[in-house]
Formats: structure tokens, C-alpha cells, sequence
């Protein structure tokens, strides 16, 4: 059981301390599949400053610099605003950070994590502040990247399936994959107890690759009372499985558990919680309310309604979210966009960005950050230790793109 943030912000009040003027922090992207390495560089920027503007490029500049996107940029502005750490978004922010966009926000710098960020003519997009000074650098988020992700749907692997389960070890000892998670989590999660006068709200399901239509759920449950405290119970990956089937879940229960614990309308999460709500969970935690999406109940392995208790005591409610997207559909939309970004790929192959420690050839492959880096030629200490960085990532991107060819031709 891990308690979550207060809805807004995870830093300083955005009044700045008593007696000095707030400090205002800028960050921006495409987070189009946002996932918790985001969030996390999301969470360190806000503790830089009291006042976290997240700009969010438009569907237009992402396609013209990277590839088409798999979400829309109304999708990805509420999916943004979402994580509890922004105080504010700036929507259609431009692909080049400039010293202008800083002094319209009033934001005294912008945060970018330790990768780098190149236009379509190889030019690094915050190049401009870094040479006036008002650029921070946080550090990127070891073993997550979109890549990654969509290696696994599309690969369709288990191998990111967590050992953890009702019949596993704990994951605070003997778990090494999670010693580095555990330490976000507790990032992650410093939040408050249900106060007197809380209608506490109990939601249960994967949240797997957790995207809009989750937000759009939680939102509409977080409208049902004055003072909502949502806890939110996670399935063991092994669970999820038996009623998702094929590989899912895409992300194990440590990931979709950072995944959950970063939206501002989630109080508490319960990890590997059972899935059957039992008398014994409503009573623990004092649950006022049980919410259901309009998603399909599947029944637990004895063939009963997981939801028989809450509707027995009278305190279970449908929400429509009003929103269709699944984690399927969302793999249907990679599946679909996966021509365009080699297409786009091959006709980007060859735009080669210099700099004084080296050359770098660049093939991307949309916004994916499927992209491939070959170093041409080096010069320098740090060329060797960016082409080091870059090895392990180069061979899982070239396997999604193997993937992708195989998606074709069977279509």
C-alpha cells in the first residue's frame, strides 16, 4: 500500500518561500506515450523551482521533426496535465526551445533530461538557452524508454513479466530488477492519509501502459464526491495475464505502479492487490464506493463475479468514462503508424549532425524514439562514452524495426 501526493504539485507551494519571488521551471516534448520516466523527469524539475510549465509540441512539429505521433495533442495535453507535478501546460509549444517561449511564461529556466534532443537538421533544440544559461539538466530515468515498450508489444515478449506475485518473494528483498524501482516509489510516493470526511474510492485493474482512457476514468471517479481519496489496487502481472492473455501486461507491476502513483487523481495504490474485492479489503480500507469502467468484468477463476461484495453492500458504480481507448488499441495505432515512421527513417537516413567531438549519422523512426545512432567518426573521450551509452538501445531499436518488417509484410 503506498499513499500518493496531494493532487497538485510534489515541490515547494507556488508562492515561492515567504519573501522571495517564485521560482518558475519550463520543461517540454512530445510525451506521447507517456510513461513514469517522464513523470520522473517531470517530479525533478518541479523540485527545482516552485512552478512546474510543461510545453507540449503539436501533432504538426512532431511529424515534421520525428514522425507521426500515436496520440493526439489533445490526448497528450490532458495526459500532461494529469501528472501531479505540472501546475500548468502550454499547448502547442514550438520544437525549438527559445529564449522567447522562457520570458513569455516568465519561467527563469527549462529542465531537460541528459539525452539528446535534435531537429530534423540535426541541430540540438536547446542550444540557445544552453549558451545563455537558463538551461538545468536532470538525470533520464535508468530502465524505461518508449523503445522499449513498444519492443514489447511488438515483439510480444514476458521477459519484462515480474517474478512477483502471491507466490513470490517480496519485492523489498532479494529482488534486484526492483531495488532501483523501490527508490522511486518512495519518490514518488509521499502523500497523505483519508482524512475525516473523505469518501474513500476504491478502483482495481492492470492500468497497463497507463494512457487516456485511465486518466479520463480516474477524472470522472474523482468527480463523484466533495473530498475523493482514490486507492487504487494493481493486479500481479501473472493475474493480469490470465484474463489479458498474450503478453500483457506490456509494463510489470513496479512500472504501472509508478505509472499510476504520478496522476494527480490517485490517493493511494495497493500493489499485487487481489483480484476479488473481498469484505476483508472494503473493511481495511474503509471503502465507501467501488468503481468499474465500462470495460468487460472478467470473472475470477472460480468463476465468480470479482465484484459480488461491493454489490451486495449496495456500493458499487459503473463510470463511463466516455472515452474507447484501450491498451489494445493502443498497440493497434503502433501497428498502423509503423510503415510511416521507417518510411520516414529511410528518407531522413544520411542527415548527419557534427560536432567537435564527432560525427553522428542519424536514421529516426518517428516519435517513438525509435532511432538509430552510428558514430561516423569520433574525436574525443565523450564520443566514445555516447557511442557506449548507445549500443545496448541501437540493438533493441533494431529489433522493433525487425518487428515492424514482420507486422508488414503478414499485412
Amino acid at each position: 500500500m503506498l499513499r500518493n501526493g496531494a493532487a497538485g504539485g510534489g515541490g515547494p507551494a507556488a508562492g515561492g518561500a515567504a519573501g522571495h519571488r517564485p521560482v518558475r521551471v519550463w520543461c517540454d516534448g512530445c510525451y506521447d506515450m507517456v510513461h513514469y520516466g517522464h513523470s520522473n523527469q517531470l517530479r525533478q524539475a518541479r523540485a527545482m523551482g516552485d512552478y512546474l510549465i510543461v510545453g507540449v509540441h503539436t501533432d504538426e512539429e512532431i511529424a515534421k521533426h520525428k514522425g507521426p505521433p500515436v496520440f493526439t495533442q489533445e490526448e497528450r495535453y490532458k495526459m500532461v496535465q494529469a501528472i501531479k507535478w505540472v501546475d500548468e501546460i502550454a499547448p502547442g509549444a514550438p520544437y525549438v526551445t527559445t529564449l522567447e517561449t522562457l520570458d513569455k511564461y516568465n519561467c527563469d529556466f527549462c529542465v531537460h533530461g541528459d539525452d539528446i534532443t535534435l531537429t530534423i537538421d540535426g541541430k540540438d533544440t536547446y542550444e540557445e538557452v544552453k549558451t545563455a544559461g537558463r538551461y538545468r539538466e536532470c538525470k533520464r530515468t535508468q530502465g524505461v524508454s518508449t523503445t522499449d515498450l513498444v519492443g514489447r508489444m511488438l515483439l510480444m515478449t514476458k521477459a519484462h513479466h515480474s517474478n512477483i506475485g502471491p507466490k513470490g518473494h517480496s519485492p523489498w528483498t532479494g529482488v534486484s530488477q526492483f531495488l532501483q524501482t523501490s527508490q522511486k516509489i518512495i519518490q514518488f510516493a509521499s502523500g497523505k492519509e483519508p482524512q475525516p470526511g473523505d469518501t474513500i474510492i476504491y478502483v482495481a485493474g492492470a492500468f497497463d501502459l497507463f494512457h487516456i482512457g485511465h486518466v479520463d476514468f480516474l477524472e470522472k471517479v474523482h468527480q463523484l464526491a466533495e473530498r475523493p481519496y482514490i486507492i487504487a489496487g494493481l493486479h500481479f502481472d501473472q493475474e493480469v495475464n490470465r484474463y489479458k492473455g498474450k503478453n500483457y501486461p506490456i509494463m510489470n507491476i513496479h512500472e504501472r505502479t509508478l505509472s499510476v502513483l504520478a496522476c494527480r487523481y490517485v490517493s493511494e495504490v495497493v500493489i499485487g492487490a487481489p483480484y476479488a474485492v473481498t469484505a476483508d479489503l472494503l473493511d481495511h480500507f474503509r471503502v465507501t464506493l467501488v468503481c468499474h469502467g465500462m470495460t468487460e468484468v472478467v470473472s475470477d477463476k472460480d468463476g465468480s463475479d470479482p465484484y459480488e461484495e461491493p454489490k451486495r453492500r449496495g456500493i458499487f458504480q459503473l463510470v463511463d468514462s466516455g472515452s474507447n481507448l484501450t491498451t489494445d488499441l493502443i498497440v493497434q495505432r503502433i501497428i498502423k503508424n509503423s510503415t510511416k515512421w521507417c518510411v520516414l527513417g529511410q528518407t531522413k537516413h544520411g542527415t548527419a549532425a557534427a560536432s567537435s567531438e564527432g560525427e553522428v549519422l542519424f536514421d529516426r523512426c518517428g516519435s517513438l524514439g525509435l532511432q538509430r545512432e552510428v558514430i561516423v567518426t569520433l574525436g574525443g573521450s565523450s564520443g566514445l562514452e555516447f557511442e557506449a551509452r548507445n549500443q545496448k538501445k541501437e540493438a533493441k531499436e533494431l529489433a522493433v524495426l525487425e518487428a515492424m518488417k514482420r507486422l508488414e509484410e503478414k499485412h
